[in-house]
């Protein structure tokens, strides 16, 4: 999910400034094992299973791994700290559904994009669908997101925008009548909806699309250069397509 705050953005690109020696490629092919940090809360890209972290991005990037030749090592932190961590090279590579943007590209550098998506409203009015449906509506959106930035920039006529550090817990508003439309990824919403059917939760239109992409220390060009690679024989191999046909029943990669 293409998730940022005006904080975060700020943050980032101090740390961009400030920021120790990543490891590059060689060194981790010499530890043996790469280092990779993810939120951990984000069915269906990445969740526990009892203590098993499973999802589609932790499938990718063990595969990633497993394409570079190392072992994998999971760190799961909250979601404003993960980008931070690495500019602290605290681990070698995020993954966890970040969006590419501008503010981030000047902290990170991103590997190609591992799939497409877009911030969906979620109501149980069918007749909001869209950015113009939330005015005068109380919106939900989880903190730090992209999704609460774009309701912040785009849709100054809301009643009230209330943002929470979960999607659950921002779900669980929509669900108890304390909002009246939620605006998130729409994967999360597709997983959370098929898991809540008598919700009768409405999908609305894409506010916005955004391509989904890992993160590796600025300027760390041996790694990113190797994961693109390994990701490029994924694509071509046929494994990409069948951890997403595992998770969604589809193709999810970005068009060409």
């Amino acid at each position: 999910m293409q998730r940022i705050s005006l904080i975060a953005a700020a943050t980032l690109a101090l740390l961009a400034t400030t920021a120790v020696q990543a490891r590059p490629l060689d060194a981790i092919q010499k530890e043996g094992t790469i280092r990779m940090a993810t939120e951990g809360y984000y069915p269906p890209f990445a969740y526990f299973e009892g203590k098993k972290l499973v999802g589609f991005e932790i499938d990718l990037a063990e595969l990633m791994a497993q394409k570079l030749g190392v072992k994998f090592e999971w760190k799961t932190v909250p979601f404003d700290s993960l980008l931070t961590g690495l500019s602290q090279d605290r681990w070698d590579l995020v993954i966890s559904s970040h969006g590419i943007t501008p503010e981030r590209e000047k902290a990170v550098t991103f590997t190609l994009p591992h799939y497409c998506s877009g911030a969906q409203v979620i109501a149980r009015d069918d007749s909001i669908k869209n950015a113009k449906d939330l005015a005068g509506k109380v919106v939900v959106a989880q903190t730090g997101t992209t999704y609460l930035q774009y309701v912040q920039k785009n849709v100054p006529s809301v009643k009230r925008l209330v943002n929470f550090p979960t999607n659950e817990a921002a779900l669980q508003a929509l669900m108890s009548k304390r909002a009246d439309a939620w605006v998130t990824e729409r994967f999360l919403a597709k997983e959370m909806l098929a898991k809540n059917p008598n919700a009768n939760f409405k999908q609305g239109e894409l506010l916005f699309v955004e391509r989904i992409a890992a993160a590796v220390s600025k300027d760390n060009k041996t790694l990113v250069n190797a994961w693109n690679q390994a990701f490029e024989t994924a694509l071509k191999d046929g494994s990409y397509a069948k951890i997403s046909q595992k998770w969604f029943k589809e193709d999810i990669r970005c068009p060409e």
